[in-house]
């Protein structure tokens, strides 16, 4: 267990096993019992999660579910279960379980067959991706 995830689960954070938590990432500084990050999932370098906002609270990143680098998570939101949210996204409802998502705010792309773990190479994983068709009120302008 790393230094990082010792001190979270310190500051209350409720946090599974095998969880691996990158440089300079922001866990809820008031609430931290507010987020749970259950077995094997990843927090990129510099994400960042919100767990509460007036009567909007609590986040669960649910098992294998990867957060990119620079990610925003907001309150009240899950990621599923082997969901990847991809760098710099910001997440503002929750994720399905084996979705893929980017942007801001994130949005399903892809559906994802293997959770990318330790053990899975990027080929693996790669192969497993399935495109999302865009819908059109992904496509109208903003």
């Amino acid at each position: 267990m790393s230094t990082r995830v010792r001190l979270h689960r310190w500051r209350g954070v409720n946090i599974g096993e095998d969880v691996w938590i990158g440089y300079d990432a922001i866990i809820e500084t008031s609430h931290p019992e507010l987020v749970t990050i259950r077995d094997r999932a990843a927090i990129g370098i510099r994400a960042t999660i919100i767990a509460h906002n007036r009567e909007q609270q609590g986040v669960v990143i649910e098992e294998d579910a990867v957060l990119g680098p620079g990610v925003v998570v907001l309150a009240n939101v899950t990621i599923g279960r082997g969901a990847i949210v991809t760098a710099g996204s910001v997440v503002t409802k929750s994720v399905p379980p084996k979705t893929l998502v980017q942007g801001n705010p994130a949005r399903a792309i892809a559906t994802v067959e293997v959770p990318f773990g330790l053990d899975v190479s990027v080929k693996e994983f790669s192969k497993g991706l399935r495109s999302i068709a865009p819908t059109s009120s992904q496509n109208a302008p903003q």
